[in-house]
C-alpha cells in the first residue's frame, strides 16, 4: 500500500498580491464579493469551475461559482488547479493542510489515501505547490461559504488528454458515495485582444457544455490553430478541467451552468484592451438526461450562407483562408460536415464531406462546400453560370458508433469498411432504398465497391450517424 508522507502545512504563498494578506480585510473583502455576486439557481452541483487570477480581476467571478453552493451540502472538498511552475505526469496534491491569512484546509488525509489507491497517477509532491496561487485563491472562498471542511488539493498540467481523463476516473472511484465538491481551478484565454476573447471563452464553454473531454480538449487545439494574435492558451487549466469533467461525469452530472463570464478588459473597464484573460464561473450538475444539442435557426442559416459564400469566393478567384471563429460557439467546436448540390431540374451535382471532427464546423463546411463544387470527380467543376440555380445542402453529422447490420434502421447514415475499402450513404439515401437489405447491398455494391453482401460477413465494420439536415429556402 502507498503511504503518504507527514502532514506539512503550507503557509500562505500569495497572500497579499493575489488577495488581501490582512486577515481582517481578507474576511471584509470575501464577504464583499459573495454579497455583491449574483445567486444565481444551479441544482444539484457535483463540481464548480472557479478563476484563479487575482481578486480585482477574477473575484466577482469567483464568487458567483461560490455563491451558487447550497448551505451544508458538502463535506469535503477536492481542489483541481493549474501547476504553472513545475511539470508533473498525472496530479499531485499538498500532503498537508491548505492555509490562507483567514484559515485554511485541513488536509483530508482518508481521501487522499483514496485517491492513491485508485490511481497510479495521483500522488502527493508539496514542491508542485510551491509559490502556485491556482489553489491557493480559492481556499477564502471555500473556508467562507462551506468552513474548514477537509480538502486534498491538486496540481495538474499535462499535455496527454488520456492521463486527464485517467485522473478523473480516479477522482470518481475515490469520491463516490462521499459528499465532496470538486473544484476545478482556471482562467479562460490568455492575452489575445478583447474582441477574440469574446470569441474564444464563449466557444471554451460550448465545448465544456458537450460533457465530452475529447470535444473540450480538441475543441482548444483547434482554437489554437486560428493563430488569433496573443492568444497563447485557451484554457490554462485544461488537464485539471478535463479530469474534472471526466469526474463529475462519472459521479452522475449531466450537464454545465454557466454562471458567469468576462475578461480583465472589462472588469478594468477596457473593452477595447488589446491583452485580456478570460474569466468564467460554471457548475457541472446532476439534472436529468443529458439532451442532444440541435442547431438553432441562426446557426443553420449562417452554415448555409457560409457554404455559398464560400463557392463564391472560388468563382471570384480567390483560394479561401481559414474560416475564422464565429461569433455562434457551436460553429466553432469540432464538427463533420457533407455538402450537397443539386441543379435546377433537383438532381445530384456534387457531394462531398469528412466523416470525422478535424476541424471546426464552419470550417468543415466551407470547405466541403468549395469541393463539392469543383473537385467531385463525377462532375465537371461548377460554373459561374450554374452558380446562381445550384441548391445548397448541409449535413451535420453526429458522432459515430459501431453497430451490428441488424441494428440498421430506417434514418440512419452508415459507413461500411472492409479490406481497404469504404463508403458512405447519408440518411437521405433512404428516400430512394426502403428496405435495410437493399439500402446496405447498393452502399456495398455501388459505392464501395464490395460484394453485396458484404455487410453481413465477419470481418466488415459497419459505423451509423445520424444527421442534422438544411437546405436553403425554396431549394431542394
Amino acid at each position: 500500500m502507498k503511504r503518504l508522507p507527514n502532514p506539512v502545512p503550507r503557509a500562505p504563498a500569495v497572500a497579499g498580491q493575489f488577495y488581501p494578506g490582512s486577515p481582517k480585510e481578507l474576511d471584509g473583502r470575501v464577504a464583499g464579493l459573495l454579497a455583491a455576486a449574483p445567486r444565481r439557481e444551479a441544482g444539484d452541483v457535483v463540481a464548480l469551475v472557479s478563476p484563479h487570477a487575482g481578486y480585482d480581476y477574477s473575484g466577482a467571478v469567483a464568487a458567483a461559482a461560490y455563491r451558487c453552493l447550497p448551505k451544508d451540502a458538502f463535506d469535503s472538498v477536492v481542489v483541481v488547479g493549474a501547476g504553472h511552475r513545475r511539470a508533473v505526469a498525472g496530479a499531485v496534491f499538498y500532503a498537508g493542510e491548505y492555509r490562507c491569512s483567514t484559515g485554511g484546509l485541513p488536509f483530508d488525509a482518508e481521501l487522499a489515501q483514496r485517491l492513491m489507491e485508485a490511481s497510479d497517477l495521483i500522488e502527493p509532491d508539496n514542491r508542485a505547490h510551491e509559490g502556485e496561487h491556482s489553489v491557493e485563491v480559492q481556499v477564502p472562498f471555500i473556508v467562507r461559504v462551506l468552513g474548514p471542511v477537509k480538502a486534498v488539493c491538486l496540481v495538474m498540467n499535462t499535455p496527454d488528454l488520456g492521463r486527464a481523463e485517467a485522473v478523473g476516473r480516479g477522482l470518481a472511484a475515490a469520491l463516490k458515495g462521499s459528499r465532496t465538491l470538486l473544484v476545478a481551478s482556471t482562467d479562460l484565454s490568455h492575452f489575445p485582444g478583447a474582441g477574440d476573447a469574446d470569441l474564444v471563452d464563449p466557444t471554451t464553454l460550448e465545448a465544456l457544455s458537450s460533457m465530452d473531454p475529447a470535444v473540450f480538449w480538441r475543441s482548444n487545439e483547434l482554437m489554437l490553430d486560428q493563430g488569433l494574435h496573443g492568444l497563447d492558451t485557451t484554457c490554462c487549466g485544461a488537464a485539471g478541467i478535463a479530469a474534472v469533467l471526466t469526474a463529475a461525469k462519472d459521479l452522475g452530472a449531466t450537464g454545465l451552468r454557466v454562471l458567469e463570464r468576462t475578461h480583465s478588459g472589462r472588469v478594468m473597464g477596457e473593452d477595447g484592451a488589446k491583452r485580456v484573460v478570460g474569466y468564467a464561473a460554471a457548475a457541472f450538475v446532476r439534472g436529468g438526461p443529458p439532451q442532444a444539442r440541435t442547431l438553432t435557426a441562426a446557426e443553420r442559416q449562417a452554415l448555409l450562407t457560409a457554404a455559398r459564400q464560400s463557392i463564391a469566393d472560388r468563382l471570384a478567384g480567390e483560394r479561401g483562408g481559414r474560416a475564422g471563429l464565429s461569433a455562434m460557439p457551436r460553429l466553432n467546436l469540432p464538427g463533420s460536415a457533407f455538402v450537397t448540390l443539386t441543379d435546377e431540374d433537383g438532381e445530384l451535382r456534387g457531394c462531398i464531406g469528412d466523416l470525422e471532427p478535424r476541424q471546426t464546423l464552419l470550417e468543415s463546411v466551407r470547405r466541403n462546400a468549395a469541393s463539392a463544387a469543383f473537385s467531385d470527380p463525377r462532375f465537371e467543376a461548377l460554373t459561374a453560370e450554374e452558380f446562381a440555380s445550384v441548391g445548397i445542402e448541409v449535413s451535420v453529422l453526429s458522432p459515430m458508433r459501431k453497430a451490428h447490420w441488424t441494428e440498421v434502421k430506417h434514418g440512419d447514415g452508415v459507413v461500411v469498411e472492409r479490406g481497404g475499402r469504404g463508403g458512405v450513404f447519408l440518411p437521405q439515401v433512404w428516400e430512394k432504398l426502403e428496405s435495410v437489405e437493399d439500402f446496405l447491398g447498393v452502399l456495398c455494391s455501388q459505392k464501395a465497391g464490395l460484394a453485396r453482401d458484404a455487410y453481413r460477413q465477419p470481418g466488415t465494420t459497419l459505423r451509423i450517424f445520424s444527421v442534422e439536415k438544411m437546405a436553403e429556402t425554396g431549394k431542394k
